[in-house]
């Protein structure tokens, strides 16, 4: 089982979690400066994969949570929390910075994990077979892979949205690219799945 099985658990991982970057990158970005916002971002990031971990090992195991023709509505959940976000973008549109910063939190750790769990729909879908031939000993390895690799992954995110040139893009354009990010993969979702 060794170094083959931990190679192939870390090439799943990024090639299904690729797009988590740029979302991970906003959440971050979303919260710079703010006490805790890292701490939620990764906490909730957890939160997600954990749920996405827990239904793809059910489902390997012949449990099933939902209709398949259910699963698309997921995409209500980023699509909900990108109106949130678009409102509160345009609710505060006029302000100064300053004035923005006072009430923002930054992303919440049961937001970020409602994104990871609504956007890791594909990767459920990938996880399940393998699962369901990798055995419980297979499948332990792949979670810690998974586990250890969401960290990497958080890195990454908060890596790129505080590199200077990505900070000021982000800064200035995020709380546009944030709602817009969030909404596109909502509606992906539904139309795809419909």
């Amino acid at each position: 089982m060794g170094l083959g099985i931990i190679g192939q658990a870390a090439a799943l991982f990024a090639v299904t979690n690729i797009d988590d970057l740029l979302i991970l990158a906003l959440f971050f970005a979303q919260g710079a400066g703010q006490a805790g916002s890292v701490r939620r971002v990764v906490t909730g990031q957890y939160l997600g994969f954990a749920a996405i971990l827990g239904v793809a090992f059910a489902a390997a195991f012949g449990a099933t949570f939902l209709p398949e023709s259910v699963i698309p509505y997921l995409g209500l959940l980023p699509l909900a929390l990108g109106i949130k976000a678009a409102w509160q973008a345009w609710k505060h549109r006029g302000e100064s910075d300053d004035d923005r910063e006072v009430e923002q939190t930054g992303p919440r750790a049961l937001e970020v994990a409602a994104v990871t769990l609504a956007n890791g729909g594909d990767n459920i879908g990938v996880y399940v077979p393998v699962f369901a031939t990798a055995g419980v000993g297979g499948m332990s390895v792949y979670a810690a892979v998974f586990l250890a690799l969401v960290a990497v992954w958080c890195a990454a995110g908060r890596f790129f949205a505080t590199r200077p040139v990505v900070a000021r893009t982000l800064s200035r354009w995020g709380h546009v690219l944030l709602p817009v990010v969030l909404i596109g993969i909502g509606l992906l979702m539904l139309i795809e799945g419909l």
